[in-house]
């Protein structure tokens, strides 16, 4: 029973030494984590309408729903200027829009500003969208290829050691007529 735990105690330590880790980097804090991946937004809101735009790479999508109960704006016209260049907005359904950007979005605050015209109601709206590209990180967190490799020929170099020597005690143990 006591090689059982010494396998046991062996196990945890390497398991315990093998996982990565993890830690805020400089100028970041331990709270909760932007999802991967997560695509810059911006939100512009006045009386009447609310404005969400989302953009992956150079694809902005736009959904544009009355303020009072976020019901898709029918019919509505909509203007966009994105950091001071107009940007050609095409209606692909009720209350949504798209638009190609000519260039993906560049580092730090961009301000929107959108002319919004639907029925006899016409409004101004303006947002900026703060985006900064993930920086890349010196090395990987978390489990990459080399560590899984290596973490399992740790685990097989353990339990080579511990067959080994199991086999070498029952050996023993046989010779001299007892059980081990």
């Amino acid at each position: 029973m006591h090689h059982f735990r010494t396998l046991a105690a062996a196990l945890a330590l390497l398991l315990g030494l093998a996982m990565p880790a993890a830690r805020a980097h400089e100028g970041h804090d331990d709270g909760p984590a932007a999802p991967a991946g997560a695509a810059p937004r911006f939100a512009a809101v006045s009386d009447r309408f609310e404005l969400v735009g989302v953009i992956d790479g150079r694809r902005l999508t736009l959904y544009l729903d009355h303020a009072s109960d976020n019901s898709p704006v029918q019919d509505a016209r909509l203007e966009l200027d994105l950091g001071g260049q107009a940007v050609a907005v095409a209606r692909v359904g009720e209350g949504l829009y798209q638009a190609e950007l000519a260039q993906p979005l560049a580092d730090g605050e961009t301000p929107v500003t959108a002319n919004v015209v639907a029925g006899a109601d016409s409004e101004r709206l303006a947002a900026d969208i703060d985006w900064h590209a993930p920086a890349a990180a010196p090395g990987k967190e978390g489990w990459t290829r080399t560590t899984m490799l290596a973490a399992g020929a740790g685990l097989a170099g353990v339990a080579l050691v511990l067959w080994a020597w199991l086999r070498s005690r029952r050996s023993a143990a046989a010779r001299m007529g007892g059980a081990a």
